[in-house]
């Protein structure tokens, strides 16, 4: 399992993954979920994955293998990121389709994730959540993130802060306590966390990798475990206890 998050601003763009895929007593593994093809002033695009390690890997593999093919569409030529979004779906369809029978066969889970953004020249930033099947959606304004994965422990916090009015350094702080969350309550989510900021029309990337020894990340969950503990014994008792006492 893995935790993947990415954020679609005003400001810019921010995409961060963990790097766990397997974990238990005695066995912990390690692979990057994060892709990125940047050339600087012409496309800033990252990809994040979750799911079967063996389809996400070739659909990506598939993906660069043909951005050398310059008389076909690739990643480096399109003029969208819908069209890249589109690549990305055709690749993983074909490789789903290539290894359905022997996954089937060995009862092997297949399914996977993609979340893709950036931007390319002349195009607004745009982000795209792309399904097992192939299909994909685009994020709103109601909604200004994707998740993938292991989801459910970081979402609260997130939804409670993001919109797309929020800084880009405020939107890493909420993406890190997001990150400690879930780490905290799921073995399978862990270190190193790979984070990329984008700022809007910039078409450059600033990558930060953390690791469990990352003095900044412990200062964010050392400061939000305190401040949880602080604001729940702020709260009111409930009132119905103190003053209807059980008869027993």
């Amino acid at each position: 399992m893995t935790y993947c998050v990415a954020l679609k601003l005003n400001e810019g763009m921010v995409f961060a993954s963990d790097s766990r895929t397997n974990a238990g007593l005695d066995q912990v593994s390690s692979f990057k979920k994060m892709r990125n093809f940047f050339n600087r002033g012409d496309r800033a695009i990252i990809i994040l994955s979750s799911g079967n390690l063996s389809v996400t890997q070739n659909a990506i593999n598939l993906l660069e293998q043909r951005s050398s093919q310059q008389e076909i569409r690739n990643i480096w030529n399109v003029k969208s990121m819908f069209d890249v979004a589109t690549l990305l779906g055709e690749c993983l369809r074909e490789v789903r389709d290539r290894e359905s029978v022997f996954l089937s066969q060995s009862n092997i889970d297949s399914s996977v994730n993609f979340i893709v953004g950036g931007q390319i020249k002349n195009e607004p930033m745009r982000l795209f959540l792309v399904y097992a099947e192939g299909n994909f959606i685009e994020v709103s304004e109601e909604n200004p993130f994707f998740q993938i994965g292991e989801t459910k422990y970081g979402k609260p916090i997130i939804d409670r802060v993001i919109s797309p009015k929020t800084p880009i350094n405020d939107a890493v702080k909420c993406i890190l306590v997001s990150f400690d969350s879930t780490m905290r309550s799921n073995l399978s989510v862990g270190f190193p966390i790979d984070l990329v900021c984008y700022q809007n029309n910039s078409l450059d990337l600033t990558f930060q990798h953390i690791t469990q020894n990352d003095d900044y990340f412990a200062q964010i969950s050392r400061c939000w475990g305190e401040g949880l503990r602080s604001v729940f014994a702020s709260l009111p008792n409930p009132h119905w206890l103190s003053n209807n006492p059980p008869p027993f």
